[in-house]
């Protein structure tokens, strides 16, 4: 596989002179002027809610401009944040300085006010909703069919949100805990939006040979309006399955952080922080998977 990223340095955390607005798992969102953020997506990885030591090279371009992409490929189901080009506002000094650095992994994107919801769409039985359908026979509160195996395609994708929680782990709910956060209105047309644009871009990635497991979106609002913003089916938002292979039953090869997921598990580590440093071909073997994703979407596109 050719790399398609220039090696501009592992970026592990950025010092602009800017207002920093936060600086969150992976990004670094920066204030330009009140209604425009800056987002810069580092290499930094994090697992099980925890920021682990190692960057991985390559992460942050791939996750930013696959998200690009599909906010391109979905304009006409729904509007999204992505502004004018970054080179446009900052100033000369700071892109003389810092130019290299942001190169690849770095949107201008229109300041909205993000819902307090996750929108989660599975369209296979795994993960979390493969432990919860053990224990329940449901996943968020829909019922499925009694005896499906792990792995398993639904006959119809399921919204199943989750809480974003500022300190330790989301919380997956049903639409009606949905529904009491978000109101009525918000919670049906998410529900749509995030089930549409998953059909669509599982459609499209099926073409490219990768199957995708389930995903995260998160949308706003601006101006009175739903906008999707944050990343767009990335590996780092989405579980992502090689077409090739694929069988009911068991677990699947990973082209997403579950690479690093799996590692995690085994290592006896109990998941709070610090993170432990993860060995050198785990990291390779991650930063070829998001590498082999973004080249699969957009190649020849």
């Amino acid at each position: 596989m050719t790399i398609k990223f220039k090696d501009n340095g592992m970026i592990w955390q950025t010092e602009l002179p800017l207002s920093l607005v936060r600086r969150g798992k992976v990004r670094d969102i920066y204030e330009i002027g009140k209604d425009r953020l800056l987002i810069i997506t580092t290499d930094r990885l994090s697992a099980f809610d925890v920021v682990l030591p190692n960057p991985i090279p390559f992460k942050g371009q791939v996750l930013n401009q696959i998200s690009r992409f599909w906010f391109d490929y979905f304009k006409d189901i729904v509007a999204n944040h992505l502004d004018v080009c970054y080179k446009e506002v900052l100033s000369k000094e700071i892109l003389e300085k810092h130019g290299a650095q942001l190169k690849g992994r770095t949107v201008l994107v229109k300041r909205a006010e993000p819902l307090s919801i996750e929108c989660v769409v599975r369209g296979y039985v795994a993960g979390s909703g493969w432990k919860d359908y053990q224990k329940t026979g449901m996943i968020c509160g829909h019922v499925l069919p009694k005896g499906l195996k792990q792995c398993t395609k639904l006959q119809e994708p399921i919204f199943t949100p989750a809480t974003k929680a500022t300190v330790g782990h989301d919380e997956n709910i049903d639409f009606n805990r949905a529904v009491s956060i978000v109101g009525r209105e918000i919670a049906e047309k998410v529900r749509d939006l995030s089930i549409q644009i998953y059909l669509k871009g599982r459609e499209y990635a099926e073409k490219r040979g990768i199957l995708i497991a389930d995903t995260k979106f998160e949308f706003g609002i601006l101006d009175g309006k739903l906008i999707l913003i944050d990343e767009v089916l990335t590996p780092d938002s989405s579980r992502f399955w090689p077409k090739d292979g694929y069988e009911e039953g068991h677990d699947q090869p990973s082209l997403d952080k579950q690479i690093v997921r799996d590692f995690l598990e085994k290592s006896g580590w109990g998941k709070t922080p610090p993170g432990p440093a993860l060995p050198q071909d785990i990291v390779e073997k991650t930063s070829l998977a998001y590498q082999d994703v973004y080249t699969r979407l957009t190649e020849n596109y």
